[in-house]
């Protein structure tokens, strides 16, 4: 079996579709198409439903998903492990927005400098999404804000950065109190449903301050561009840049003691990945 269909396979119902699997792996959708009917022959049975332009994995096709990816990781592995001195294969990387931008890059530019060989794939999403998809298998690492809740001992865990929480208003407001801010100017919320937006609301409710919410967003970056047009004040992390330019923003620090949004990188316990994750998180450590 050609391992180049099954890992089309696993792309097809990773990205739900057609064309977005045969752009994830350079290909033509026809070419993939092609793909999906061999290993469909091959195997006997029909992988995927269709509807539309949209796809997933039949009854056929979910009974064999898991093996399909546990498969492919272990060819990766023999890629890495018969590349001797140098580092070869592929690593799948997640990240939230804020990394994307901020620690990824510099980590990604030394990565392919000292291992050009090294395939990198990278898939942003918020933390509670990245740290399903690491425990999965679907992820080897994902730069997500570290949980609240003990991990799995199956996990590894290493801090990179911790970013204090600011309230964020507009320049005029610099000389205002933030506590003051937070209790009477509109607030923008950061999403609770993000690890470091319910962060924010601990922090808000454990200082008894109960803000005018006027929106409620995920995307840091809209947050600060919406504060600098005066729509109202936020509570954030202090998240590396960029940050949006041109903006004429105040950051206040807290006036109690709080801890940080901590921001790391999330792996299994997994021998065959150790050597490429530790190599990643190398880049990091050179660019402090």
């Amino acid at each position: 079996m050609d391992t180049r269909f099954l890992e089309s396979f696993v792309a097809v119902v990773e990205e739900g579709s057609i064309a977005a699997a045969a752009r994830r792996l350079h290909l033509t959708p026809a070419a993939l198409a092609q793909r999906i009917r061999a290993l469909e022959a091959e195997l006997e049975a029909p992988l995927l439903l269709r509807a539309g332009r949209s796809v997933a994995a039949s009854e056929a096709g979910l009974a064999i998903l898991e093996r399909a990816r546990i498969l492919l990781r272990e060819v990766r592995d023999l890629r890495d492990s018969a590349a001797g001195g140098g580092l070869a294969g592929e690593l799948r990387l997640g990240a939230i927005a804020t990394a994307l931008t901020g620690l990824l890059p510099a980590m990604l530019a030394r990565m392919a400098t000292r291992y050009p060989q090294l395939e990198m794939h990278i898939s942003p999403g918020i933390s509670t999404e990245l740290y399903r998809r690491v425990l999965l298998g679907e992820l080897d690492a994902a730069l997500i804000v570290q949980p609240e809740f003990a991990l799995p001992k199956s996990c590894e865990w290493r801090l990179l950065r911790e970013e204090p929480l600011v309230v964020l208003a507009p320049a005029a407001l610099r000389q205002t109190d933030p506590h003051a801010l937070l209790s009477s100017e509109p607030f923008i919320r950061y999403d609770r449903n993000q690890w470091g937006g319910r962060l924010a609301d601990r922090y808000l409710r454990e200082a008894r301050i109960r803000p005018r919410d006027r929106f409620e967003l995920d995307a840091l970056d809209a947050i600060a561009v919406m504060v600098d047009r005066g729509l109202g004040v936020s509570l954030v992390p202090d998240w590396a840049p960029p940050w949006p330019a041109g903006l004429a923003l105040a950051k206040h620090s807290l006036p109690r003691p709080f801890p940080p949004r901590r921001l790391g990188l999330l792996w299994t316990r997994n021998a065959a990945r150790a050597r490429l994750v530790r190599a990643f998180l190398e880049q990091g450590s050179l660019g402090e």
